[in-house]
């Protein structure tokens, strides 16, 4: 390569969406253009840099030692330009663009689009592309902005911070209550039918809860997510553990054997030169504000969880 031919910054921001996307077709509808503007770009990149960024087969496009070598300086080039966007179109002081949030199914169903919904009516200017997913948001190849999880990074230049613990307590319908066992203790459980995550589809070692029963509970129906085993569970299949704001205020479900719980924690991160961005950080502290200001949502209290908005 000529020393005096820099790439332009927007073939990195091809490499960059290519790397994140995996595929000419995934990063062409992140970019809005053909994939075959994809690929023209990313072979005159190759060509100018004198090397072979990334290797190619049938099932997409991986990065190679190079490409993986030129990946943290496209990102700080990207982070630059973001927050050089940001600062001279005076977002700084107007919340403006577009902010990726990854959160897990059913949190995101029941507590983060209502509040999103809220926030974007005070934020004309502003755009939410939020994730629902059934895994944890890939922070690492920039899939999302900012990302609820149960397993916050434990590498990488990361803002991270708890954004509520919450218990898991068990629940069922009272139809299925009412042609089973009662359960007065925690030992009447081994006697009762599960509804759990599919065991080997984990999208974390935190949800496997159900150890801590103290026995192999008889899982009879196991779903990848959440929303459907509260629909498996309201129609009386058998048992569930779930957080309070999982479980709707209609009757359907009950508590049951309320002493007994698992507790864990959802945690908020994003990459530290994207929690700069002043849009980042106005989703970031409306998570934070609404879920210390709800602990309803993770807590079981004797008040039902009444239907979300925001403010007081």
């Amino acid at each position: 390569m000529n020393n005096h031919t820099l790439p332009e910054w927007t073939d990195l921001r091809f490499f960059l969406e290519l790397a994140r996307a995996g595929t000419l077709s995934g990063a062409s509808r992140r970019l809005e253009v053909e994939h075959t503007t994809v690929a023209r770009r990313i072979d005159r990149l190759e060509a100018q840099l004198g090397t072979t960024l990334f290797d190619r087969s049938r099932e997409g496009y991986e990065l190679t030692e190079m490409g993986q070598g030129l990946l943290p300086h496209a990102e700080a080039m990207e982070s630059a330009a973001l927050a050089a966007t940001e600062q001279l179109s005076g977002n700084e002081v107007s919340v403006q663009g577009v902010v990726r949030l990854g959160v897990p199914e059913l949190f995101a169903v029941r507590v983060v689009a209502p509040l999103m919904v809220k926030m974007l009516q005070s934020h004309p200017d502003l755009s939410v592309d939020l994730l629902v997913l059934p895994r944890f948001a890939n922070l690492a190849n920039r899939e999302a902005d900012l990302g609820v999880m149960l397993d916050p990074p434990t590498t990488g230049r990361y803002m991270i911070t708890r954004l509520a613990t919450f218990r898991m307590q068990l629940y069922a319908s009272p139809d299925y209550l009412a042609k089973h066992p009662p359960i007065r203790t925690q030992l009447d459980l081994a006697r009762h039918d599960f509804v759990d995550y599919v065991q080997d589809r984990l999208a974390s070692p935190e949800l496997n809860y159900l150890t801590e029963l103290g026995f192999t509970p008889r899982r009879r129906l196991c779903c990848t997510g959440m929303p459907a085993q509260i629909e498996a569970a309201a129609a009386g299949m058998g048992l569930i553990m779930a957080p309070p704001y999982a479980v709707p205020d209609d009757g359907r479900l009950v508590p049951v054997l309320t002493e007994f719980h698992a507790e864990r924690s959802f945690w908020l991160a994003a990459p530290t030169d994207l929690y700069r961005l002043q849009r980042v950080r106005a989703v970031w502290n409306l998570l934070r504000e609404y879920a210390e200001a709800r602990p309803s949502l993770f807590m079981q209290t004797s008040e039902p969880v009444r239907p979300l908005r925001v403010g007081p």
